[in-house]
């Protein structure tokens, strides 16, 4: 059973998913769709910000990566999946949102920058870079979601979606004539009940009186023929606010580790330094027996510092305490050679592995269970879209 708290993320399909999309981001999915309600998208819209000449793979590159998010424990029974071009909300409130944004809030997003700094010609610079920060605040806000699980430098990102959301809360928070219709609806609550709901308001607004608050908030709770609109307007009616159209979420800054790659940097695919997920045996062993190690031990008798060698960093995260110290003893010692150390890491990679590449068997010999995964989550997720779209071009007075 779901709580309240509503979380969405996304990826980008521009290939092939490793071992640090799973471990980063993947299994922190699998764990938060069985406590919240969860919306996990392919954001094949923010791929064409930096890949917009190279779409003939996308199709094939978005079923490729959901069948990793499947093998490796996203359930379509617990959490929405769907593609983000799928639900043409997403770009209708980007366009509505983009006509209350400055333009200097999207100017200042660290990530824009790096993208100015490190673009290798004009035809990068594009609008859509310069506005996809905000295309990810309008794919927050369409749901209303509460909980965003990002990495350390996107924390930027959900700052800025709660600025929009507030700014667009305040622009149009409160309906035309909003306090004659909170006046008409408080007449709904009938004479005694409206009588107490006036005399709490009094006393909560003009002697701050917190008790009449909270009496005020059950009577209102309880108030059996209002609708929850009704209700909402007399809540942001008594503490004076505006009505909140779209929520400002809150950042889940996951705890990721670091995954180094075959070369010894950060695994990236920009690097070529990856072990993708679904990989054979023979080239994960090949990469990992590759691998740079500590560059003191030229020699098998040499002795090394795990701190210093890429591989320990694998250990970290695949080996248990017993393995991890057989390490720790074996290369300070020269007790162990460099192979024999690898060998641990590239047997507890392939069982991962093997696991995903069972459970994604189903998916890759019928596709079609694929395309009705995504056909339900697009449809599920437009349901809820729908309703934010309604309710944003209410408020603007463009539902005509």
């Amino acid at each position: 059973m779901h709580n309240h708290l509503r979380v969405i993320s996304g990826m980008r399909p521009t290939g092939r998913l490793h071992i640090g999309h799973y471990h980063g981001v993947i299994k922190n999915w699998v764990n938060l769709q069985y406590e919240h309600e969860c919306y996990f998208m392919a954001a094949d819209l923010h791929a064409l910000i930096s890949d917009y000449e190279n779409t003939k793979n996308m199709e094939d590159d978005i079923y490729e990566m959901v069948i990793d998010w499947l093998a490796c424990g996203v359930d379509p029974s617990q959490a929405i999946i769907f593609i983000q071009s799928h639900v043409p909300e997403h770009t209708q409130l980007y366009a509505l949102l983009s006509m209350i944004t400055p333009l200097s809030w999207l100017e200042r997003v660290p990530s824009y920058k790096e993208h100015l700094e490190n673009a290798v010609s004009k035809e990068t610079d594009t609008y859509g870079c310069l506005g996809y920060p905000l295309l990810q605040s309008a794919d927050i806000l369409l749901y209303n979601a509460n909980i965003i699980p990002v990495g350390e430098d996107q924390v930027a990102h959900v700052e800025l979606t709660r600025e929009v959301a507030r700014r667009f809360n305040h622009i149009y928070g409160r309906e035309l004539g909003f306090e004659d219709k909170a006046r008409e609806t408080i007449k709904k609550l009938g004479s005694k009940k409206s009588e107490l709901y006036q005399d709490l308001l009094i006393r909560y607004q003009q002697n701050g009186d917190d008790e009449a608050l909270i009496k005020a908030r059950f009577l209102l709770t309880d108030a059996i023929n209002l609708s929850l609109g009704e209700k909402e307007r007399l809540f942001a009616f008594l503490e004076n606010k505006s009505k909140v159209i779209l929520t400002e979420p809150q950042a889940l800054v996951s705890d990721t580790p670091k995954i180094v790659g075959i070369d010894g940097q950060k695994m990236s695919k920009s690097f070529n330094n990856t072990i993708v997920l679904r990989e054979d045996i023979d080239s994960i062993s090949k990469k990992i027996r590759a691998m740079p190690t500590d560059p003191a031990r030229i020699r098998r008798d040499d002795p090394g510092d795990p701190a210093k060698c890429p591989v320990w960093q694998l250990h970290q995260i695949y080996s248990s305490p017993d393995t991890k110290q057989w390490v720790q003893n074996g290369c300070v010692s020269a007790g162990i050679g460099c192979l024999e150390c690898k060998a641990p890491v590239i047997e507890s990679i392939y069982a991962e592995q093997t696991g995903f590449i069972e459970n994604a068997k189903q998916y890759k010999d019928d596709l079609n269970l694929i395309k009705n995964i995504l056909a339900d989550g697009a449809e599920k997720a437009a349901e809820v879209a729908s309703e934010t779209i309604a309710e944003v071009k209410q408020v603007m007075n463009i539902d005509y």
